[in-house]
């Protein structure tokens, strides 16, 4: 991939926000490719399209691209909320990507948010705006990465170097399985999979996960087996290659320090 944005198309522009959507646009459409099946380029959808920008004719894939001056944060500034979540709770919402970019117009990070990860716990409502202003009253949203499990982050770039592609394509599909489960068969995948990410290292014990029991009781508060549908999910995570286990009661997490 070519890091450095075509900055030959912002001339006779004077809006930074105009010239920076142009040239990340245009950076996706001649650089990138699809992570799910691995087709290039991607396609562009008409202007103002309200559900996404690019989509992959090969297998349909959609993607929104959200892109930022300066360093991944984990946060995100977004849209109009009620939007957002209508969106994430449609059955057409796209994957989306964040882009990264230094002051000299070259790309720092590019990753992507598989849409099974969009859940409503990961967009905070900002306050409304202010009697005054022009759009009095309109309330708008950020979207927290932080909340992401670490499987659903899943870097093209990362620090200005790029990743492997067959890397992206086996990260990016190993978690599609989310798609065809409940909301709430879904909830408690992700909410596991949170939990190992906070253990810091690449190993970890059945016992370290017991730890979040409470934490999972106060979420579930009808649920009086909460270890029991914690080794269902560390099963499930295991069958689904997100996970290995071990060996008495003790789990190995997959690529470890590579997404």
């Amino acid at each position: 991939m070519n890091l450095a944005f075509n900055t030959n198309l912002a001339e006779g522009y004077t809006s930074n926000s105009q010239i920076a959507r142009l040239l990340t646009e245009n950076w996706v459409l001649n650089n990138s490719y699809c992570p799910s099946c691995g087709d290039l380029p991607l396609n562009e959808f008409e202007n103002n399209r309200p559900v996404a920008d690019f989509y992959c004719k090969k297998c349909n894939e959609e993607f929104e691209l959200k892109s930022k001056s300066g360093k991944l944060s984990n946060t995100i500034t977004d849209g109009a909320y009620s939007t957002m979540i209508e969106r994430i709770n449609s059955d057409n919402n796209p994957n989306f990507f964040f882009l990264t970019y230094t002051k000299q117009w070259t790309v720092n990070d590019f990753l992507i948010i598989p849409k099974q990860f969009f859940t409503t716990e990961i967009i905070i409502k900002r306050p409304p705006l202010s009697d005054t202003a022009r759009r009095a009253g309109w309330i708008g949203c950020n979207i927290d990465i932080s909340k992401v499990a670490d499987a659903g982050k899943v870097f093209l770039i990362k620090n200005a170097q790029t990743i492997n592609q067959e890397f992206v394509k086996e990260t990016f599909n190993k978690t599609l399985f989310l798609r065809t489960k409940s909301k709430d068969a879904k909830g408690w995948i992700l909410d596991v999979m949170n939990c190992v990410d906070l253990i810091k290292k690449e190993t970890f014990t059945l016992d370290e996960i017991y730890k979040f029991e409470q934490k999972l009781k106060i979420k579930y508060p009808n649920n009086n087996f909460i270890k029991d549908k914690i080794r269902q999910q560390l099963q499930l995570l295991r069958d689904k290659g997100i996970i290995e286990f071990v060996g008495r009661g003790n789990y190995k997490k997959v690529n470890y320090g590579n997404i």
